[in-house]
């Protein structure tokens, strides 16, 4: 077994007259050397081979097709063109690595490699003709062939297609990743439009005319905090289970991810207008209209109608609020 000897070094007491210090201590080791792994390194001077292979073809069928096409436009232009003839099949190989997992994917850049190579040797058959050459250009031609052929020999012996189980687990995997990733993309951008909807009606004094406006017809101190999800649940359960208290319900609301406290279901339960008839109350535009109504004026009398509204729904009523129902009662007018 071959070893190879490391030197390294370690804390030691040592002392002095009496004074005791930990110095550093060099030492020397064998350790053992795993046998050189062939296989890997003939793999990889194989791929290094078939890469540079790859690059000695484009270089050559850019030199043909770029020469070819100076007989029309500037060399400046012609060579950087000329590139392209190879690129698109040395693109469609790496699309091909990429998907060698699975087979079905490595086909379509598969079909699309030979066809691109198909123009590509074509291009470089065609220089030889009109330059004269026809056998250079032939065999010329055949470089391109060989490079991708010996790339392919490599990409087959390197990929590792998956069973026909695992593949679809696999797509389906892929399906719900790439939905989860498209909807982010989508709800980011519906977000952008919906600011910029509520930044254009903020800055009109316009009303939302798709959302309800709530500080306007109840009073702050009774909108209900709950979530949709929470509300709907508590009065799902409680229609279930008649007799279920409060603490019950909110137990179960718990043992599903929704925390709520058994007063909150108190207060969802006992709103319930089929179960309690309460006494109508005026919303903050009744208010307002009958603050109008009563002789004040809308646009001179702001500040009045803003101190009735206050006095009849607290101080929790905006400015904002009032202006707006204002300004809405004036244009319905």
């Amino acid at each position: 077994m071959k070893t190879r000897t490391e030197t390294r070094y370690r804390q030691v007491p040592h002392t002095v007259n009496g004074d005791t210090r930990m110095v550093d201590e060099e030492y020397t080791v064998d350790i053992p050397v795993p046998p050189r792994d062939w296989d890997h390194t003939i793999l990889t001077s194989v791929q290094a081979g078939a890469a540079a292979f790859v690059a000695a073809s484009v270089a050559w069928t850019t030199a043909n097709v770029g020469d070819l096409l100076t007989q029309t436009v500037a060399a400046g232009v012609a060579y950087p063109v000329a590139v392209g003839y190879d690129a698109p099949w040395v693109g469609c190989m790496a699309l091909e690595w990429l998907a060698r997992y699975d087979a079905d994917r490595a086909h379509a850049p598969r079909v699309a490699g030979h066809i691109a190579l198909g123009i590509a040797m074509a291009a470089v058959i065609v220089h030889g003709f009109v330059t004269g050459a026809e056998a250079a250009g032939i065999v010329g031609a055949v470089i391109s062939a060989l490079a991708k052929g010996f790339w392919t020999l490599v990409m087959r012996h390197t990929a590792r297609p998956l069973d026909s189980r695992t593949r679809q687990w696999l797509l389906q995997r892929r399906g719900e990743v790439g939905a989860r990733l498209a909807l982010s993309g989508e709800l980011r951008q519906l977000a952008r439009v919906e600011a910029q909807h509520a930044a254009m009606l903020a800055s009109s004094g316009q009303p939302d005319p798709d959302s309800p406006d709530k500080d306007q017809d109840e009073d702050p101190g009774q909108q209900d905090s709950l979530p949709g999800p929470a509300r709907r649940m508590i009065l799902a359960r409680a229609a279930s289970l008649p007799n279920a208290t409060a603490e019950e319900i909110a137990a179960h609301l718990a043992r599903h991810g929704i925390t709520v406290t058994p007063d909150a279901v108190r207060t969802v339960l006992d709103s319930r207008s089929d179960d309690t008839v309460r006494p109508l109350r005026p919303t903050i535009t009744d208010t307002v209209k009958q603050a109008v109504r009563s002789g004040l004026d809308a646009d001179k009398d702001r500040e009045e109608i803003l101190s009735a509204v206050r006095a009849a729904h607290g101080q929790k009523v905006t400015r904002d609020t009032v202006v707006r129902i204002l300004n809405r009662l004036k244009t319905a007018s």
